[in-house]
């Protein structure tokens, strides 16, 4: 029990879940059947693994040498051997889901999974950590586009709304492991930035995502001006303060982000 969780543990199944669930909403919103549907977010779930697992994977040096408790990898609660035979089960299942919902669809998620790796392998330690993020969250909605019956690229305010929500995702998450990962020598944009420039840009960058989502919906209706509304409110206490008040603020604005995502973009009446 203690390596299966452990191994559990060892997905990140916080963004692991999220991500999978905006999957679904992506779906929704491309009004996919449900047959594809679920194959699109059975690929997106796997992905998720194959990312998890190989992220504490080539981290366990890194995690061991700073004591990370909350590393099952790094403790010993699981072995390696354990952890990279399910990363490449994972994967195997990742490819033939990914496929399953067709050839744009599979290979575009593909890519996202493959920035995912990227990240892990080594561009989280460069200027240019937050591009795996961007480039991965700005396909995601494609997937599932691709994946309709009339196979599209998804409008360009979903992709770039999707995008800055990408990068948002990354600022958020290395912010409370900046001193542990100068440590072990992990320097990507927000350790180069700091934690205050950080925090910064990501109230710019998550309502930057608002905006963008918002333009995507003309003409706009009064229901679209509380979204906006919310975000505004929520950026001073994303961006001013520290700990729990912050990350709730962020995870909000997040969370405004991802339901216009899983809005799709309003449609025509019909009458006109």
């Amino acid at each position: 029990m203690r390596a299966a969780r452990g191994l559990a543990l060892t997905t990140h199944p916080g963004p692991a879940v999220a991500v999978t669930a905006l999957s679904a909403l992506l779906s929704r919103a491309a009004s996919l059947p449900l047959s594809r549907g679920s194959r699109v977010v059975t690929a997106v779930g796997c992905g998720q693994l194959v990312i998890g697992w190989t992220n504490d994977l080539l981290d366990v040096q890194r995690d061991r040498a700073v004591a990370r408790a909350d590393k099952p990898l790094a403790k010993g609660d699981v072995s390696p051997v354990a952890v990279g035979s399910a990363a490449t089960l994972a994967a195997v299942s990742c490819v033939v889901a990914s496929l399953g919902c067709g050839r744009r669809s599979g290979l575009t998620h593909l890519g996202v999974v493959g920035c995912g790796v990227a990240y892990n392998l080594g561009l989280k330690s460069t200027w240019w950590s937050f591009a795996p993020y961007a480039l991965a969250f700005g396909s995601l909605p494609s997937v599932a586009t691709l994946a309709a019956p009339s196979p599209a690229l998804a409008p360009w305010p979903t992709t770039a709304g999707a995008a800055l929500l990408g990068v948002g995702a990354h600022l958020v998450n290395a912010l409370p492991d900046l001193e542990d990962d100068a440590a072990t020598g992990v320097a990507g944009l927000p350790h180069r930035l700091g934690e205050r420039r950080t925090r910064q840009l990501v109230g710019a960058v998550l309502l930057g995502s608002t905006l963008v989502l918002l333009a995507g919906r003309r003409p706009l209706r009064r229901a679209d001006l509380v979204p906006l509304a919310a975000t505004l409110a929520l950026v001073p206490p994303a961006v001013r303060t520290r700990g729990r008040s912050s990350l709730a603020a962020v995870v909000a604005i997040a969370g405004v982000d991802v339901a216009l995502l899983g809005r799709g973009r309003p449609r025509k009446d019909p009458r006109r």
